[in-house]
């Protein structure tokens, strides 16, 4: 997850062709490709993860697809990337490109619910705790941050 959160494709490249899990994040509670979908910034990542074998249908821990949420995110070339690879959400009446996405706008819009807020932060917070008790400083400080 190093190499995610410095943004290093080369780093992850090197993991991978040295036998890393694709999908299996080491030190956060999320695949590589959940990751990289939900936080944007990531398309060359997501197109590379998805070449080397990754499972776009493993979903987060609320039961998020990848390509849920690069279309949260409203990332249409994520989308169009994940959409052959990805199994149908029964829950989404139109499987289509657009109607995934329209689909996640209408999700988007509606209110947070504030202890599924407070449990994401106090887990991603988790996760930074147990990074710092590796003294991996530096990815910690890092995992604070998200």
């Amino acid at each position: 997850m190093g190499s995610l959160l410095y943004r290093s494709l080369k780093c992850m490249k090197l993991l991978i062709k040295g036998g890393a899990d694709v999908n299996r994040g080491s030190s956060l509670p999320m695949t590589p490709l959940v990751f990289t979908t939900g936080w944007g910034g990531y398309t060359n990542f997501v197109k590379f993860l998805s070449k080397a074998g990754a499972d776009p249908n493993i979903p987060d821990a609320y039961g998020n697809l990848p390509i849920e949420l690069a279309a949260k995110r409203d990332c249409m070339e994520e989308v169009e990337m994940l959409f052959p690879l990805t199994s149908p959400i029964p829950t989404i009446p139109n499987w289509s490109i657009d109607g995934i996405i329209s689909h996640a706008k209408f999700e988007s819009a509606k209110p947070l619910d504030r202890r599924q807020l407070e449990q994401t932060k106090a887990t991603l917070k988790a996760h930074a705790d147990h990074l710092f008790s590796l003294k991996d400083y530096k990815v910690a400080s890092k995992a604070y941050g998200v």
